[in-house]
């Protein structure tokens, strides 16, 4: 339990501090099936005009850490709707650790009046340790606020 606790900590520490020195462009929750719960915190963080980073954590069945590199980021029609495709590591921090890689493929509405960003996405993941397993049932819901509208 000690240990689990302070990898919860450590893991808490290294995100908050990444959100803190790299200005969130977007940050709310993910409803739905994330790495270590059903709720996560997700936040958008802008490296380029057509990509970005799309971090959760997750708390719940152990500490979930999905780090996704949308690396195609489009408007759909105008400009509130966007599409968006990306990969990137995933973790969970429980009894037992798992590792793998996790894709994603989304929709999202940027309200033009208020800041709000409404978003649904597919997740397929491959676990790799603690064992090799496919995992394609991973569809969300997020509600996130944008910083700076």
């Amino acid at each position: 339990m000690k240990k689990t606790m302070v990898k919860i900590l450590a893991v808490l520490a290294i995100v908050i501090g990444g959100v803190v020195s790299s200005n969130a462009q977007e940050l709310g929750v993910r409803f739905g099936d994330v790495s270590g719960g059903n709720v996560a915190i997700d936040g958008i963080f802008s490296t380029g005009q057509f990509s970005r980073i799309h971090a959760d954590v997750s708390f719940g069945d152990g500490v979930g850490v999905d780090l996704l590199w949308d690396f195609l980021y489009r408007p759909l029609s105008g400009e509130a709707f966007n599409w968006y495709v990306g990969v990137g590591p995933y973790m969970r921090i429980d009894d037992p650790f798992w590792l793998g890689a996790i894709g994603e493929i989304g929709l999202e509405y940027h309200f033009n009046s208020i800041p709000i960003a409404l978003g649904i996405d597919w997740r397929p993941a491959l676990s790799i340790i603690e064992d090799t397993d496919f995992h394609a049932k991973g569809f969300g819901f997020n509600v996130r606020y944008v910083f700076g509208q």
